[in-house]
C-alpha cells in the first residue's frame, strides 16, 4: 500500500510502496556526494531512478537544475512522477520509462520518448544500479524488488556506457555500489572514457569493513584518483554519525 513520507529535505515529500523497492541510505549519500563535489550542475540524469528519491534530493539542493530520471519499471516511474507533481517540481524534474541498456546502445532522444535525453546533453549523471549480478543473490518474492536489486537486463557495464553516452565532455559521473564490484567499475569506467577522480568507502561503524562504495568520474579527465576519508553511517552506540546527520540535513 502506498504511503506519503516526508523526506526531511526541505518540504520534499515522497510516495513510496513497501511492496516495491524503498530507498535507503545509499541513495541519500549518493545525492550528497554528487552535489558536494559538483554543486554547479545544470542538467543531470539519474539512471535506474526507482521512486525518484535522488532527483528529488538533488532538485532540493540545486533549484537551478533540471533532472531526468530513467527507470525501466513503469509503476515505479509513475510513482516518481506523482511525487514530482506532489512537490510542484514538474518543470524541474521529469521521468522516462526506458531500459538503460537501450541508452547504452545509442537509443536516445525521440526513440525513448524524451528529445532532451540525447548524446552529450548532461553535465552530470548519477546512478544507484542493482547491486547483484543475475543469479548472485536470493531472489525476492516481489518482482519489483527483484528488478531493483538484480541485474535483470542492464549490467554495471551498461550503466557506465549509458552514462558516457549522455555526458558532455568533462561531465561528471557519480555511482554508488558495493566494494566487491570495484575492479569491474574501475575497468569499465576507464574503458568508456570516464576517468575515476574520487572514491569514498562507507562503513557501518568505525573500524568495520566497508559495505558501500562511492565513485566519481569525469569524462575525459586526467589520471589521478583521490581516495577520500571513509564515511561511517553509525556511531559505536548505534546512533547516526554526525556526518550522516548533516547529510540528512538534521544538523
Amino acid at each position: 500500500m502506498e504511503r506519503i513520507e516526508n523526506t526531511g529535505f526541505g518540504n520534499i515529500k515522497l510516495i513510496q510502496d513497501p511492496e516495491q523497492f524503498c530507498y535507503g541510505v545509499d541513495a541519500v549519500i549518493l545525492a550528497d556526494f554528487a552535489n558536494s563535489l559538483y554543486p554547479a550542475f545544470k542538467r543531470a540524469a539519474d539512471l535506474g531512478t526507482g521512486n525518484g528519491i535522488i532527483p528529488l534530493i538533488l532538485s532540493h539542493k540545486n533549484s537551478e537544475s533540471h533532472i531526468t530520471g530513467v527507470e525501466i519499471q513503469p509503476d515505479a516511474a509513475d510513482m516518481a512522477m506523482r511525487s514530482c507533481r506532489l512537490n510542484g517540481l514538474e518543470e524541474k524534474i521529469n521521468f522516462v520509462v526506458a531500459d538503460v541498456i537501450d541508452i547504452a546502445d545509442g537509443k536516445l532522444g525521440e526513440s525513448i520518448n524524451d528529445p532532451a535525453l540525447c548524446e552529450g546533453a548532461m553535465d552530470m549523471v548519477t546512478c544507484n544500479p542493482p547491486y547483484f549480478v543475475k543469479g548472485g543473490a536470493i531472489p525476492s518474492s516481489s518482482k519489483a524488488k527483484f528488478i531493483a536489486r538484480h541485474e535483470t537486463t542492464a549490467r554495471v557495464e551498461d550503466f557506465i556506457k549509458a552514462a558516457e553516452k549522455l555526458l558532455k565532455r568533462k561531465g561528471h559521473f557519480f555511482m554508488v555500489h558495493r566494494p566487491s564490484r570495484l575492479a569491474d567499475i574501475m575497468y569499465y569506467c576507464r574503458k568508456y572514457g570516464l576517468e575515476p577522480k574520487d572514491m569514498r568507502m562507507v562503513v557501518p561503524k568505525p573500524g568495520e569493513t566497508p559495505n558501500i562504495l562511492l565513485i566519481h568520474c569525469i569524462k575525459g579527465g586526467g589520471r589521478e584518483l583521490n581516495v577520500m576519508k571513509e564515511l561511517s553511517v553509525y556511531n559505536e552506540d548505534g546512533s547516526y554519525s554526525d556526518e550522516i546527520e548533516h547529510i540528512y540535513e538534521r544538523k
